[in-house]
């Protein structure tokens, strides 16, 4: 039996991590803290895990140092997604982010350190933000960093944090930087889960400048399989590895959206455009070579296989998303002093 401490196990990609690790793995423990922001929902685990005694949930701030290491002291591999991850709102609330995911991150990481002997890998959830906009295609693990919002310095931040406790204490670090994620229980604020609610709900889908700003989309099970294939291998394969997580193939905003009406039988007339987002990030393309060179793994979830799966979830996930739906959108002042709606 293996215990898996599972940060920010409540979130999006966490709960379907947490989710996919019960399933597929019955002897494991697997332990969850989460601080249940408004991205951490625990109705994101379904009641026969809550109610599993392999299951134990604790709610604590990642900055509580002595319950991270009460935590961590009982793993045997420590998966660190708990992050503030919303580029806009990390426009408008930018402090919090590099609270949670700077000073979290070196909580997290002092405790791996002062428990090296007994946790066997320490995999940190980066974010391929910390690259800013593409300036070779594919984006290999080498790209410079050159973080273009408060998220993304926050996230590259934690990124070299924890490679630099690799190369000074040797800890068993594993640095993953999952390129855009999409998938089920996301929060309405990230665009795809806006997009799909919005087409439900017969309401306007509202894109950031003309929408021609690419991304690479991951399926989130996709994602989790490549998780279990870090947490797995031998060791000596993945510590002190920076892997990228994606597809290799990018996708405009503007096409999610059309590719949503489409599916939806909506029309396209609902799509709106509003004024470019701060901090906008034109181009990402992930290099899938060092994933499948190391890891064994590639994406297998076509996005126009994804996206249905992930509409069909939110048709009938309807009690889930409602009240999300105030959340959609964050206000924002701009330089001019105008308020906009991100």
């Amino acid at each position: 039996m293996k215990r898996i401490l599972v940060t920010g196990g409540a979130g999006f990609i966490g709960s379907n991590f947490v989710n996919y690790i019960f399933e597929n793995y019955p002897g494991y423990h697997i332990i969850v803290l989460d601080s249940l922001t408004y991205a951490g929902n625990p109705s994101n685990f379904p009641d026969r895990i809550k109610s599993d005694t392999r299951f134990s949930f604790w709610y604590g701030n990642i900055r509580t140092a002595e319950l991270v290491d009460e935590l961590v002291s009982q793993a045997d591999v420590v998966v660190h997604f708990a992050a503030e991850t919303h580029v806009a709102r990390s426009l408008f609330d930018n402090t919090i982010f590099f609270e949670t995911d700077v000073l979290g991150t070196q909580v997290v990481s002092n405790a791996v350190l002062r428990y090296s002997d007994s946790v066997e890998r320490f995999i940190h959830m980066s974010s391929s933000e910390v690259y800013g906009t593409a300036q070779e295609i594919p984006m290999t693990e080498k790209h410079p960093l050159n973080p273009t919002s408060p998220y993304a310095s926050s996230k590259a931040g934690a990124d070299r944090l924890v490679y630099s406790y690799w190369v000074a204490y040797d800890i068993p670090a594993i640095i993953i930087r999952p390129f855009n994620n999409y998938g089920s229980n996301q929060h309405l604020e990230k665009v795809v889960p806006r997009f799909i609610t919005s087409a439900i709900r017969d309401e306007p889908l509202n894109i950031h400048g003309s929408g021609e700003s690419t991304r690479d989309w991951t399926y989130v099970i996709d994602v989790c399989e490549a998780l279990d294939k870090v947490m797995h291998l031998d060791i000596s394969k993945v510590k002190g590895q920076v892997i990228n997580i994606g597809t290799g193939r990018d996708i405009a905003i503007k096409t999610i959206a059309e590719m949503v009406l489409d599916k939806m039988n909506k029309p396209r007339t609902l799509i709106t455009h509003m004024a470019e987002r701060s901090g906008q990030v034109l181009r990402h393309v992930s290099s899938t070579d060092k994933a499948l060179e190391i890891l064994g793994w590639k994406a297998k979830t076509d996005f126009s296989q994804g996206i249905i799966s992930t509409i069909e979830w939110y048709q009938q996930n309807y009690e889930w998303w409602q009240e999300q739906l105030w959340m959609k959108h964050v206000a924002m002042k701009t330089r001019n002093g105008k308020v906009e709606y991100y």
